[in-house]
């Protein structure tokens, strides 16, 4: 105590245990680690660390530990990623595939779904044997495996085959129906004579020789034109039978080869009134027999006849010889 009574002031520093006067920067109480933080400036590495969420130093950091199974897992994903790239690059995703299909296949084989029985109808054009390759039934399809959608459009992907159906009949019978197109004529381009459908289809790109007295059109864009046009030459008997080919000109007016080598041009619209006039002139005056290289008829007033090289040749001899004659007529006369 000091001379008045009172209490010196305690020389004793408040409690402080040595292991937290020695203790390491990382273990102060959190509270002035804050306070400490808070008085760092922004760039300052500590309390970037704090930021971020760096680990206190001295502590252990621990990391959670794998799932059970995770090893197994990890060998199984890597294996299969050896036998697919394997695979890919040995070219055998194919195969397996077709071997997945037929374990598939056999399975449903086993439990009575083997298709037993194929019939189609409708078919004259089209063997029995590449319909059911088309549609892709084998002695190992299977009936529940079949996908009858893509069947039909494998099928209506044959130029022949204008619709299809196919009906699966359980439990092992499938049946197949077809509507065929029918061979209409023959188009020539480019030297090349195909066989075509009334609708222009390509159903051939050569021709048979049972096919060979269909009508020949010729020309870019003849092929979707002919079946109008032919409708409209059949309606004049006479002309038809003498027509050898029917060629398209820049694809908007039709000429006539005819088998005798005439000519004969039509006018791009009202061919039926020109076709008519040539008729009645064949009728009347049997021109298309006569010594004549082509007839036009593209002016609706009028027909227009080319000679042949030999009677062009004939007249203009018949014309000057009798030029002759008058000159010497009217000489003698005079």
């Amino acid at each position: 105590m000091d001379g008045g009574g009172r209490l010196d002031r305690s020389l004793i520093w408040p409690r402080q245990s040595v292991s937290q006067e020695r203790a390491a920067p990382g273990d102060e109480p959190r509270a002035l680690r804050r306070r400490v933080r808070a008085q760092l400036p922004a760039w300052h590495p500590g309390r970037l660390g704090a930021l971020l969420g760096a680990p206190r130093r001295g502590r252990i950091v621990r990391l959670p530990s794998p799932p059970p199974g995770s090893g197994i897992a990890a060998s199984a994903l890597l294996v299969a990623a050896a036998l697919g790239y394997g695979i890919v690059q040995g070219h055998h995703g194919a195969a397996m595939v077709d071997g997945a299909k037929d374990a598939r296949d056999a399975a449903a084989d086993a439990l009575g779904f083997r298709i037993a029985t194929v019939s189609v109808a409708g078919a004259s054009e089209v063997s029995r044997a590449a319909i059911l390759s088309t549609a892709g039934v084998t002695a190992r399809t299977s009936l529940p495996f079949l996908d009858a959608d893509a069947a039909r459009a494998r099928l209506l992907s044959d130029p022949w085959i204008a619709d299809a159906a196919v009906l699966k009949l359980y439990p092992n019978r499938l049946q197949i129906t077809i509507t065929e197109r029918k061979a209409f004529a023959l188009w020539q381009k480019d030297s090349r004579v195909s066989l075509i459908a009334a609708d222009g289809i390509v159903l051939e790109p050569s021709v048979a020789p049972r096919y060979l007295s269909l009508p020949l059109v010729v020309g870019e864009g003849a092929e979707r034109q002919a079946r109008d046009f032919l409708s409209t030459l059949d309606r004049y008997a006479g002309i038809r039978a003498q027509v050898r080919a029917s060629v398209l000109v820049a694809q908007r007016r039709w000429d006539l080869r005819l088998a005798n080598g005439i000519d004969v041009k039509l006018p791009e619209t009202d061919v039926a009134p020109a076709l008519a006039r040539l008729a009645a002139l064949d009728r009347d005056t049997k021109l298309l027999a006569r010594d004549i290289k082509a007839v036009d008829l593209r002016l609706p007033d009028r027909v227009t006849v080319q000679l042949a090289p030999a009677a062009a040749q004939a007249r203009r001899d018949a014309l000057k010889d009798g030029n002759k004659d008058g000159k010497k007529k009217k000489g003698g006369d005079a």
